[in-house]
């Protein structure tokens, strides 16, 4: 038997974000294509001589994408949307980029969630008599870039099943077995030419496997893969699952055709057991035993002592260690953190690290523990460490979490009751428009805050400036006739690190940037220990932007499920128990902000449906404790203060109950990109309390016209009464620039009384 070191996929961004800043230069015209292009092609290599030098053996290629692996899928099977206009051929980046981010003339394709990952990937369309054709050659081309180098690479590819399963008919029903017919020859052809080009593995990603799947989908594996396999000639095909468990569908995938099955043994260890009994001599393990999504050192020896009966009990065959899943979902280096402290940093593994910790297991697999003695000696010594350190335990904050009752997690009266002491407390007109929160955050924000961190500027010269930031939000939100206004958010550089900054119990990294969708990047607190909160973190702005008009002001809180879903979360507590921990600390901002006069307040919860479990069988349990968190944080104020929530790109309805239990007087949510076809769970539900549908895209540079917004609001009414509607856009304007943004507001405002009027 050998161990052979193996990742499933490398960050894209660059360890400095140089390929998000390459492209928003292209866009902006300050780069051409080309120039871009030569970015791109030095950032891959980089990353393969990386995983190289690190003791990588199977290296991924076409893991890389300017925006999206899925929409790179599509482009390649020549899945593009008739209003793009293309004619076939070679598909132009212009166009590539119109499909991810719209243009003023059309509108951009579908953005959700990568299964219960915060990475948002762009939704496939597919329509009646869909037809597909090779139209990208970027896996073979990629291939060959690294060949020229002297890498043999892994290529990656987004496998028929998932891809089609991840998109949507927009125009009919849809056939699995009939799409599979039209795609498989495409598939064939990139497979056949990546074994003719000389390589000896194939990744597929096929994570549509840890999903509770109907027979349909199940019964049309094998004939995919006996195809895909034959198109392979003498290359072989490794299979990758992450993310779950197979459980019901791991006997049917042990039957394909195919050499090597990738598993997740972070998230789902208790499957080892019946796949070593399962998986036939043929077949070759790679064991995803390093976390691809979390950043703490792995235990080397509780993963060695893993990976040591495994060869023990198929000492006959080879087995691959690897990473849970692709390592994009964390930062770059920890090498990058020169301010965190020694301890901290000891604790943790970022994507390089995790290379390093791929090649010891193996290492030690093939040669013996005694050749990674030091290494394994290292990690126990951090292990420990971060397990004994009183940094991480507060007794106080488990005696207030034991003390919650069920009279915390209720509003004082029902909405029926609430609805009209609201409406008598703010006096608002028909269909109220707001925002979701965040302004733009110009140039000259983010230069000012970096101004305060490397000690430019003083605290009381940024305070100044973010005072005159609020005050002309706020004279802007006047002038174009907002109803509900919004401070801007200027002093938050994220809408979750800003709150991990000021928690006990959380620490910030400088340069732990990971992808969230393009070129948006992020830069998840770490959650390390027990939470709970100093001081105020929003009152005297929130009290200050009050100040300044007689219109209400919303107080703009995260909820503690996306707090929790958007950090590194500890792992070594229930995901409850820290949900609890930040809903307390939350509530007590709550009590704050309405005693500071604030009678709006949301809190948004982007991240609730993202949290659900891939099998339904554990949503129930997720959901109680999601639900009870986020009423945690809302029920202990007065009956006329205004409880809002925010959430985007999510399938209401097979929730739908749940976000009702949540009891907000206000849910605003992402429709324009479906046109308005999420609020149908709404209004089949007869969802009670009030909505406010996104009237445009804001991911998108395009300024939505005034008529596009009354058609937006008329299909809302359709399905809607008009007295639980309110007018907003789809997500915060923090990634959008003042002139797109002001225009977009105005036409937003213009549009309603247009409606208004004819209500």
């Amino acid at each position: 038997m050998t161990a052979i070191s193996a990742n499933l996929g490398f960050p894209r961004i660059g360890v400095k974000r140089e390929l998000k800043q390459a492209i928003e230069q292209c866009w902006a015209g300050m780069i051409n294509e080309q120039e871009l292009k030569r970015t791109a092609a030095e950032l891959r290599q980089k990353r393969w001589k990386l995983q190289r030098d690190h003791g990588i053996s199977h290296i991924p290629s076409n893991d890389f994408s300017l925006y999206d692996h899925v929409l790179d899928t599509a482009v390649m099977v020549g899945a593009v949307p008739p209003r793009y206009g293309w004619q076939g051929g070679t598909i132009s980046l212009s166009a590539y980029f119109a499909m991810a981010r719209g243009t003023s003339d059309v509108t951009a394709m579908e953005l959700t969630k990568w299964f219960d990952t915060n990475y948002h990937y762009l939704v496939p369309e597919f329509h009646t008599g869909q037809t597909f054709c090779l139209a990208s050659t970027k896996p073979i081309d990629e291939f060959k870039e690294a060949l020229a180098l002297g890498i043999l690479t892994r290529p990656v590819i987004l496998g028929p099943v998932s891809f089609l399963l991840l998109g949507k008919s927009v125009d009919g029903v849809f056939s699995l077995g009939q799409s599979l017919c039209r795609i498989l020859p495409v598939y064939e052809s990139v497979i056949s030419r990546l074994a003719g080009a000389g390589a000896e593995w194939i990744q597929i990603d096929e994570p549509v496997l840890t999903l509770d799947l109907s027979q349909e989908v199940l019964a049309a594996f094998p004939d995919v893969y006996a195809r895909l396999h034959r198109a392979a000639a003498s290359a072989r095909i490794c299979l990758a699952s992450y993310f779950n468990s197979l459980e019901d569908t791991l006997s049917m995938v042990c039957q394909l055709p195919v050499q090597a099955l990738h598993i997740d043994l972070v998230r789902a260890p208790e499957q080892i057991d019946q796949l070593l009994h399962s998986v036939p001599e043929t077949m070759c393990l790679s064991l995803g035993i390093i976390d691809g999504r979390n950043i703490w050192r792995t235990d080397l020896d509780t993963a060695l002592a893993i990976l040591e009966r495994v060869k023990d009990t198929l000492s006959s065959r080879d087995i691959m260690v690897a990473p849970s899943c692709s390592l994009i979902h964390c930062p770059v280096d920890l090498a990058e953190e020169s301010n965190m402290d020694d301890e901290t940093k000891g604790w943790l593994a970022f994507a390089v690290q995790k290379l390093d910790e791929i090649s010891v297991l193996t290492k030690a697999l093939n040669e013996g523990r005694e050749s990674v003695k030091e290494a394994l000696l290292e990690s126990k010594r951090w292990v420990e460490n971060r397990r004994q350190s009183p940094r991480i335990h507060q007794p106080a904050v488990q005696s207030r979490i034991a003390a919650i009752n069920d009279s915390m997690l209720r509003r004082k009266s029902a909405y029926s009751v609430r609805r009209e002491l609201q409406r008598t407390s703010l006096r608002l007109p028909a269909l109220p428009t707001t925002t979701i929160g965040s302004f733009p955050q110009t140039a000259e924000v983010r230069t000012m805050r970096a101004a305060v961190r490397k000690g430019e500027t003083t605290n009381e010269q940024y305070s100044v400036f973010l005072k005159k930031t609020i005050f002309e939000a706020i004279r802007f939100q006047e002038e174009i006739g907002l109803d509900v206004l919004v401070h801007g958010e200027a002093e938050r550089n994220d809408m979750v690190e800003y709150f991990g900054e000021q928690l006990n119990g959380f620490m910030s990294t400088q340069n732990g940037w990971v992808q969230s969708y393009g070129t948006r990047c992020v830069k998840p607190p770490i959650i390390f220990g027990d939470i709970y909160r100093l001081s105020a973190m929003t009152v005297d702005w929130i009290k200050y932007a009050q100040s300044l008009t007689d219109k209400p002001v919303k107080g703009m809180l995260t909820g503690p499920v996306t707090i929790l879903q958007w950090s590194f979360v500890r792992d070594d507590k229930p995901r409850q128990n820290i949900a609890f921990q930040l809903a307390l600390a939350l509530r007590d901002e709550v009590a704050d902000l309405e005693a500071a006069g604030v009678k709006v307040i949301q809190i948004d919860e982007p991240a609730l449906r993202e949290g659900l479990p891939l099998r339904r069988k554990q949503w129930p349990a997720y959901l109680e404790w999601a639900v009870n968190a986020f009423k945690l944080v809302s029920s202990g104020v007065r009956d006329d203060t205004h409880i809002h929530t925010h959430m985007c790109y999510s399938n209401f309805n097979d929730i739908i109950d749940s976000i009702a239990a949540l009891d907000a007087d206000v849910i605003s949510i992402e429709a324009s990109r479906s046109n308005m076809e999420l609020l149908k769970a709404f209004a089949q539900f007869q969802y009670p309390n009030e909505i406010g549908p996104g009237v445009y895209d804001i991911h998108s540079p395009r300024v939505p016209s005034v008529e596009e917004i009354c058609s937006h609001l008329y299909n809302a009414l359709a399905v809607l009464d008009s007295s639980q509607i309110w007018v907003n856009p789809d997500c915060g304007l923090k990634t959008r620039g003042w002139p797109e943004a002001r225009k977009s507001l105005e036409n937003m405002v213009a549009a309603t009384r247009l409606v208004r009027s004819a209500l």
